[in-house]
């Protein structure tokens, strides 16, 4: 059997399709035992927030089960031993080409026999202004809106199950529409002191 690193990127999304579930209440505890493991692992003196993002964090949403995690580290965090330590802790290391760390991608829950039951997507990056709060924020408030994404998945899904790339750059206009629209609602919920001094 082919390790996961040996397989084509085709062998992959063909083992890995896209599957969208209805809403799960586990989901929130799959996300707060992880929390509380990453916080273990990277050290809270290493982190400046750490937050539950994408559709697994609205309730009722549909969505692919997977728990997407955002880590908003300190800017003297050392990424060398933050990768380590998260390597060691069966997480994948899923290198960013176009955005070098510490814009950071790790996943957990893949297989050579496929998916696990539980499913994570671990983001990192320096504390920031990220759309991924505001989207979520958005969604669990609009129900209109997030039932209109939910149905815009579910036509994707059957377009794209074997085409990652294709399913989430198909989601990116409705994404950008409403990242403005929470952003001139919430006005600066998300960003940091020292960047909203210079935005004001």
């Amino acid at each position: 059997m082919k390790k996961l690193s040996e397989m084509s990127i085709t062998e992959l999304w063909q083992l890995f399709p896209i599957q969208l579930r209805q809403y799960n209440s586990l989901w929130k505890d799959w996300y707060l035992q992880e929390e509380k493991q990453l916080i273990n692992i990277i050290g809270n003196k290493n982190i400046e927030r750490i937050n539950h993002i994408g559709s697994t964090a609205v309730i009722g949403m549909i969505s692919k089960p997977t728990i997407d995690i955002l880590i908003e580290i300190v800017q003297n965090c050392n990424l060398e031993n933050l990768i380590n330590a998260m390597k060691k802790n069966n997480y994948i290391f899923e290198p960013q080409p176009e955005n070098p760390p510490p814009y950071m991608m790790f996943m957990k829950g893949y297989t050579e026999n496929g998916f696990e039951e539980k499913v994570y997507h671990l983001h990192i990056r320096y504390l920031g202004n990220w759309n991924e709060l505001y989207f979520r924020d958005y969604l669990q408030i609009h129900k209109e809106v997030a039932e209109k994404y939910g149905k815009l998945k579910l036509k994707l899904k059957e377009q794209f199950e074997h085409n990652r790339d294709a399913y989430t750059n198909a989601k990116t206009e409705f994404i950008c529409k409403y990242d403005k629209s929470a952003k001139l609602e919430f006005a600066n919920k998300y960003m940091p002191h020292y960047l909203r001094k210079n935005n004001e």
